[in-house]
């Protein structure tokens, strides 16, 4: 019996190699799947975004995601810092913050990836000030602010930021307002912006900082709640003396609001691949006017400002 199996066997030794020949062959081409599916339009990849950026950002994947529907972007939320170095994970394609590389950091990373990194703007954002809704002061000067921040101030409002380190708003504080000095007592920290906007519009003793698409879009309904609680104060115009103005785009495009700053995109991404896609999809048309429906500024857009009179 034992002889007649051994026979049997090397009798169909080849349709045995046959069926682990293709068995084989599958694995391969199962394990080839990811990439062929990795196109501009397809596949998966996973980004890190500077959380002040949180609701526009969800707007633009959303479409993009609707618009192709065998693409999947998964989004981390962060303080800027953390993004950036996010940079040195092999699982994170792309970054969102509101600076781009200094020529160490892109040597760095030209350095390790074996390619140059892109990057470039897609928007610009103004840091809006806002007050509870029973507050009666909603001007203040530059140096109202500057004063705040250090604790030199007359007012006697906190100053409230998302966070006392690592994210793009301190940075912005630290860099523009007390110009490397550090922070003051009278800057106290929120877990992010959201948590900036709830305290203010629940204390009146507060001023909050936040990026403009905390509070421009009207058509998002946790936004429209919280700006019936608290108001956007008008900053003194820059080179219109005696005039205050509201992080509006009209103000950003003309330089006019004093507290603006830029939205980079950094790829890592040496072909056309999900991320080449959507930085596409972000700087044209379509990306574009959602960036312009949330109140920030589009960067590859054209943006007209007219004069007009209004009679009354």
């Amino acid at each position: 019996m034992t002889k007649n199996w051994v026979l049997h066997f090397f009798n169909n030794l080849p349709a045995f190699l046959f069926i682990v020949l293709v068995i084989f062959l599958q694995g391969c081409k199962n394990a080839a799947q990811p990439d062929i599916r990795d196109t501009t339009t397809s596949g998966t990849i996973l980004i890190s975004v500077d959380e002040t950026f949180k609701p526009v950002i969800d707007s633009q994947i959303k479409v993009f995601e609707s618009q192709f529907p065998q693409a999947k972007i998964i989004v981390q939320y962060k303080p800027e810092a953390e993004c950036l170095r996010d940079l040195n994970r092999d699982s994170v394609r792309m970054v969102i913050v509101t600076r781009g590389l200094s020529e160490k950091e892109e040597k760095i990373l030209t350095d390790t990836l074996s390619y140059k990194p892109s990057f470039g703007t897609i928007a610009f954002d103004a840091i809006a000030v806002i007050t509870n809704n029973r507050s009666v002061d909603t001007a203040f000067t530059m140096e109202d602010i500057r004063s705040m921040v250090k604790g030199t101030s007359g007012y006697k409002y906190k100053v409230l930021l998302d966070g006392l380190s690592a994210t793009s708003t301190v940075r912005y504080v630290v860099d523009s307002l007390l110009r490397g000095a550090p922070l003051s007592k009278n800057i106290v920290a929120a877990k992010n912006s959201e948590a900036v906007v709830d305290n203010v519009s629940n204390n009146p003793d507060v001023i909050g900082l936040v990026g403009v698409s905390w509070t421009g879009n009207k058509d998002d309904p946790q936004q429209s709640s919280f700006m019936q609680k608290v108001k956007i104060a008008a900053i003194e115009c820059n080179g219109c003396q005696g005039t205050y103005v509201k992080p509006y785009q009209a103000n950003i495009a003309m330089a006019r609001y004093p507290m603006i700053r830029p939205l980079y995109y950094i790829l890592k991404e040496n072909y056309e691949g999900l991320g080449s896609g959507f930085k596409n999809f972000l700087i044209y048309e379509k990306g574009q006017l959602i960036f312009k429906r949330a109140y920030l500024l589009p960067a590859r857009m054209r943006f007209e400002v007219r004069d007009i009179q209004i009679s009354e």
